[in-house]
């Protein structure tokens, strides 16, 4: 199987360089979830062009039904030609699934070759705005992509380096972000495409999963419950948290950036308690 797919069928290096938006996900079907914004952003542009990059090889995902004796390599196939069709559907201007196994990006003695090809990729295509995974996601490979991501956006000079870095909720929402933090995104244009970009991936939907109600349901929750006193002003939103302290001066680590996010959360919750219970 090709690791690059360029629906228009121009030349490789050639999609690179009209990249504007980039994500960069863990599993096949990740992007279209996570980054719908800047696929919608691109979508039927002249001048804004998607790059989607899926690291794992899609083995390991849950399958019942028409799908429950398939074996990994027989679901690597699937998951593959599902994403390319994600692609098309969407008009990327390319879309990299890099084949790694989850348990060679959660080894951190294992993925330099990984940081090399995802620093390369970023070099390549230089996106102004870059979707990923955020820190608080509760999937390990979720957060393994992300470190690997952010170990290589480090090698990367600042004016190098997208001006916009979302790191986006899948395996767990971002609505707990204070409102200062959180980044709402809309994503409310083109919602047939919205819907067919996770319908495609037929063998998660008819596996056991229905990503499909529960992404579209999460946006739209996210919208109406974004502001209690103000009306909603979109369709849909995807929350993200800005991952640009990560890169700024004297690197924050994760862990340090995802605690200040917490206590924030904390702060706010214990605050709303204490001004009304005086037990």
């Amino acid at each position: 199987m090709d690791k690059y797919f360029v629906p228009d069928g121009v030349r490789l290096q050639v999609a690179q360089s009209r990249v504007t938006h980039m994500a960069i996900g863990a599993h096949q079907d990740d992007l279209e979830i996570f980054a719908y914004h800047g696929i919608s952003a691109c979508y039927g542009s002249s001048t804004n062009w998607f790059a989607g990059v899926t690291v794992t090889d899609g083995g390991g995902s849950a399958r019942v039904g028409a799908y429950q004796d398939f074996t990994d390599e027989q679901m690597k196939k699937v998951r593959y030609r599902e994403q390319n069709r994600a692609a098309e559907m969407g008009g990327y201007s390319l879309q990299a699934q890099l084949g790694v196994p989850s348990s060679k990006i959660k080894d951190s003695r294992s993925s330099s070759e990984l940081v090399d090809e995802l620093e390369g990729l970023l070099r390549a295509c230089r996106p102004h705005t870059l979707y990923l995974h955020n820190p608080a996601d509760k999937h390990d490979t979720h957060v393994a992509v992300l470190t690997r991501c952010v170990e290589a956006l480090r090698r990367i000079v600042p004016e190098e380096r997208p001006s916009r870095i979302y790191g986006c909720e899948v395996w767990r929402d971002l609505d707990w972000l204070d409102d200062e933090c959180k980044i709402a995104l809309p994503v409310d244009e083109h919602p047939i495409l919205a819907r067919d970009l996770v319908a495609v991936f037929e063998s998660q939907v008819a596996g056991g999963k229905d990503y499909v109600r529960a992404t579209l349901g999460r946006r739209h929750a996210n919208a109406t419950f974004y502001q209690s006193h103000n009306v909603d002003t979109a369709s849909g939103y995807t929350f993200a948290m800005d991952l640009s302290p990560l890169f700024v001066g004297e690197q924050v680590s994760m862990q340090d950036f995802l605690s200040e996010h917490l206590e924030r959360f904390k702060s706010d919750a214990l605050g709303r308690i204490q001004k009304f219970d005086k037990q």
